[in-house]
């Protein structure tokens, strides 16, 4: 299959590209391409101009301002992947990093790519939910920032309005004093590097007693969008996050958080029973991190 015909545009600034997408009203910014590039080929899309970003300078950086982590939308994978800031204040995408497609495809896909299109079976939009991430969003004229709960609206549906991109991701600091976080990654898929069936991405936070002040698991590959666990999290928050209280709470998740449909690859039941195990495990994994660390947090 080829594409349909587009007109083609290789902005040199942040300037000219949004002043390209907001002059044409069927526009697609062209990131890395590793899904954008497909769909058109198959045209399952057909955008009648292609904005490529890829020789815009200032959208590609990862920084460590005060804490919060800012990752310009441009970044490769592999950059996040190997980031030493990642590392030490997200571990959360740290260790999910590996589990995004295989590392040609890492090699060339953008954070910013992957979260505006939004596949419900992606891996990033729920470390980001996870992580209370915000997501700015710009076009000529301005630009504003979504939280990453708002930011996800249905199948392939963001926030995005017509004219905009986005721009940065911003992961929010560490807990307060006296308090630690810990944070775990799980999904089952039938292959390495394929989507997942369903996956979790599960962040905690415990004070000096060992008592969970804040619980934030993100299930993804189980909806038509990723979304937080809110049963499963209350079952957790004031407590001591025991083998006893995580299996119940995981048992929560797959009973009231999520209503997954079947499809060619899973059955809405396997689906469900899938998303308790994992949750489970994800939050054990998190809970031994924290217990290795001797209260150090991760």
């Amino acid at each position: 299959m080829k594409p349909a015909p587009f007109e083609y545009h290789r902005p040199q600034s942040r300037a000219e590209a949004l002043a390209l997408l907001a002059d044409h009203g069927n526009a697609k910014p062209l990131a890395g391409g590793q899904s954008l590039i497909p769909a058109m080929n198959f045209r399952l899309a057909m955008p009648e101009v292609l904005i490529d970003l890829n020789a815009v300078p200032d959208f590609s950086y990862i920084r460590n301002e005060d804490g919060t982590l800012r990752i310009g939308a441009m970044t490769r994978h592999r950059a996040v992947e190997r980031s030493d800031e990642v590392r030490q204040l997200a571990p959360l995408l740290h260790d999910a990093m590996p589990f995004i497609a295989h590392a040609a495809i890492r090699t060339r896909g953008t954070i910013g790519g992957s979260l505006a299109h939004a596949d419900p079976a992606a891996e990033l939009p729920a470390v980001m939910l996870a992580l209370g991430a915000t997501i700015r969003l710009e076009k000529r004229g301005g630009s504003r920032d979504v939280r990453a709960g708002d930011f996800f609206t249905g199948l392939f549906s963001t926030a995005l309005e017509a004219g905009e991109i986005v721009s940065e991701i911003r992961i929010p600091s560490a807990p307060t004093p006296g308090v630690r976080s810990t944070s775990a990654f799980l999904e089952f898929s039938r292959r390495r590097g394929d989507f997942a069936l369903a996956g979790v991405a599960a962040r905690l936070e415990i004070d000096g007693r060992g008592v969970c002040t804040s619980a934030r698991i993100a299930l993804f590959g189980v909806g038509d969008r990723p979304m937080l666990a809110s049963a499963g999290a209350r079952a957790l928050e004031g407590q001591v996050p025991t083998p006893e209280l995580i299996r119940a709470a995981a048992d929560t998740i797959a009973r009231d958080d999520i209503d997954p449909t079947s499809d060619i690859h899973a059955t809405s039941k396997y689906r469900r029973h899938l998303a308790g195990v994992l949750t489970r495990r994800a939050l054990e994994r998190a809970m031994s991190k924290e217990m290795r660390s001797g209260g150090s947090g991760t």
